[in-house]
């Protein structure tokens, strides 16, 4: 089974959305990158939602969903022998160790799994 584990939502100001949805919806901060210009809140039931500054133009970036699964590198074979074409490999990318595709409107689509991610590493 597949667990929905985060969302990605580009913002013109980290800190302003972080404020707003704290504020008026009671969300709790779960963690800061300021490095990355990214913030994480999640809601009562755990869910997070990453609040990052996009590098570009924030009207041409979409929200991107992660996805928890048993395991990446298997997940991964098993989609590409489908046909399924991904934007990145397993591999270690900036929100660590996992696999990226488009789904079929273009939202990024992120794959990972905790132990690739515990042993193979987080960030690069």
């Amino acid at each position: 089974m597949v667990k929905f584990d985060h969302m990605s939502m580009p913002v013109a100001n980290p800190e302003v959305s972080r404020d707003w949805y704290v504020r008026n919806f009671g969300f709790q901060v779960e963690f800061e990158v300021p490095e990355r210009n990214t913030i994480a809140i999640k809601d009562d039931a755990d869910f997070t939602i990453f609040l990052y500054r996009p590098a570009g133009d924030i009207a041409d970036v979409k929200c991107g969903l992660t996805l928890q699964v048993r395991d990446v590198d298997g997940k991964y074979r098993e989609l590409h022998e489908r046909g399924i074409t991904f934007v990145n490999p397993p591999g270690k990318h900036f929100w660590g160790y996992g696999a990226e595709l488009n789904d079929p409107d273009g939202y990024l689509v992120m794959l990972w799994d905790e132990v690739s991610m515990r042993e193979k590493g987080g960030a690069p």
